[in-house]
């Protein structure tokens, strides 16, 4: 049920990291300034109502998978959850918070090259959270 729980957030999470990099983020660019701040405190709003449930499960799933069993793969598992959490929270939250101010195409264009790293953070989780459920 555990593991479950950690391959469906895990995955949910690979899917919406992969769409909001690939077709959301460069869409900012086309909303115009005079809009903007608007469309970016929304999206902000609203992704948090998808995003903050899905990555309690897994922050919590690998917590708990980490002390049942305590082994490398879930001791990796469990440090780029963190990684992912910490990365949000000092680094993506407060970016987003800048737009939310005003377009900036400097910090947008940092966005988007900066969440390839969650990106990839997140299908290397996806891809250890399968290997330790097959």
């Amino acid at each position: 049920m555990l593991l479950s729980l950690q391959l469906a957030s895990t995955w949910a999470m690979v899917g919406l990291i992969w769409f909001v990099q690939v077709v959301h983020y460069p869409l900012f660019e086309a909303v115009g300034e005079s809009e903007f701040p608007r469309y970016s405190e929304s999206h902000s709003r609203l992704t948090t109502w998808v995003v903050l449930p899905l990555m309690s499960i897994e922050l919590a799933t690998a917590f708990l998978l980490w002390r049942s069993h305590s082994g490398l793969l879930e001791s990796l598992g469990l440090g780029l959850v963190m990684l992912l959490w910490l990365s949000t929270l000092v680094f993506f939250a407060p970016l987003h918070g800048r737009l939310a101010r005003g377009f900036d195409p400097a910090r947008w264009r940092l966005l988007v090259k900066g969440n390839w790293a969650r990106t990839w953070l997140w299908s290397l989780r996806g891809a250890l959270v399968f290997f330790l459920a097959s």
